[in-house]
């Protein structure tokens, strides 16, 4: 196994400890994931590996800021991916983060499933889109994230996303 997965499994068995207890991700953690990661590539692949890791940073954040700015995920999410990125590369990180979104969307309707609140949630969730479109802001949707949606942890979908990915690139 290469030195840059020994350390992506350490950050985020770290990262998960953060994300599942505290509900957040401390930006010293993503600060540190993204320097780890660059340094490491730095250090072993030389300047093909530092620029390997600043793009890895830009798609990794960059998807996902995306994300951000629709209120699906957290700010602290996009630095994790972006920390992803700087640790295994563009192209692990374009799977990983794809599988990890098939993961929370997995996860999501299992948690309405199980909360037997999906037509409900549906129905709401509906009114409000339709709510910020006519309004043109996002305030709508913001209420109904807090207020409404069934939210859980993005490391329960990332760490089977980084698995997947990891499988599907190395082992098969």
């Amino acid at each position: 196994m290469q030195g840059n997965f020994i350390l992506l499994i350490i950050f985020l068995s770290v990262v998960a400890y953060f994300d599942i207890s505290k509900q957040r991700i401390p930006n010293w953690l993503n600060v540190t994931g993204v320097l780890a990661g660059i340094l490491y590539h730095l250090f072993v692949h030389q300047i093909d590996g530092l620029l390997q890791s600043v793009f890895g940073v830009l798609a990794g954040g960059g998807i996902m800021l995306v994300l951000y700015i629709f209120k699906a995920i957290g700010a602290g999410d996009v630095k994790l991916f972006a920390a992803i990125g700087a640790i295994t590369g563009v192209l692990f990180t374009l799977y990983a983060t794809m599988y990890s979104i098939v993961f929370a969307g997995i996860i999501g309707v299992i948690i309405l499933l199980f909360t037997k609140t999906i037509f409900i949630n549906m129905l709401l969730a509906f009114i409000h889109i339709k709510e910020s479109i006519q309004k043109r802001s996002l305030t709508p949707l913001d209420t109904f994230k807090k207020n409404v949606s069934n939210r859980f942890p993005f490391i329960y979908a990332v760490v089977p996303g980084v698995i997947t990915a990891f499988y599907y690139m190395y082992i098969s």
